[in-house]
């Protein structure tokens, strides 16, 4: 996805493309860059296409549904799932035990840290399901992570304007 079409994308539905975008991404799903749709939400708020309050609230429920989703799968799925996953990647085992280690030493505050780094922040939430992590505190962790990790992107566009798209591409 480019630019352009993103753009058309968003002539056509509004909103409803950052939040399928940012969900899509929160559930770790490739193609789906919003990296670059964010910036361009902040820009779309900064001409006035939409406010830059409800581009964030939508930001922020959209990385939520998507973590929430992942969380779910995770704790109802993944000691099913997991076993599978090892049989097939082999080498992933101690990288996902060293993970939930991480989690149960460090709790709330890996998680938060982890929505603050590229690929981790899409991938803690399965992990965080499995060990059965407190939903709420999960919500919370998750939603300051993702609140800081969009609003950053967001406010790139909307305080940086066109500029950020020579940086974006």
């Amino acid at each position: 996805m480019d630019i352009t079409i993103l753009t058309e994308y968003f002539n056509s539905y509004g909103v409803l493309i950052i939040f399928l975008i940012v969900f899509c991404e929160y559930l770790n799903l490739p193609g789906f860059p919003a990296g670059i749709i964010m910036p361009l939400a902040g820009i779309w708020a900064s001409k006035g296409e939409v406010g830059i309050v409800t581009t964030m609230v939508i930001s922020l429920f959209a990385g939520l549904c998507g973590s929430w989703m992942l969380y779910l799968i995770g704790r109802f799925g993944g000691n099913v799932l997991l076993p599978k996953y090892y049989k097939r990647f082999p080498k992933q085992e101690t990288k996902i035990k060293r993970l939930i280690e991480k989690i149960e030493n460090k709790g709330n505050l890996y998680i938060f840290i982890s929505k603050l780094l590229p690929v981790v922040r899409t991938l803690i939430s399965f992990p965080a399901g499995i060990i059965k992590m407190n939903f709420l505190q999960f919500t919370i962790y998750s939603g300051l992570g993702i609140l800081i990790w969009n609003g950053v992107f967001i406010g790139a566009g909307y305080f940086l304007g066109e500029q950020v798209i020579g940086i974006l591409t």
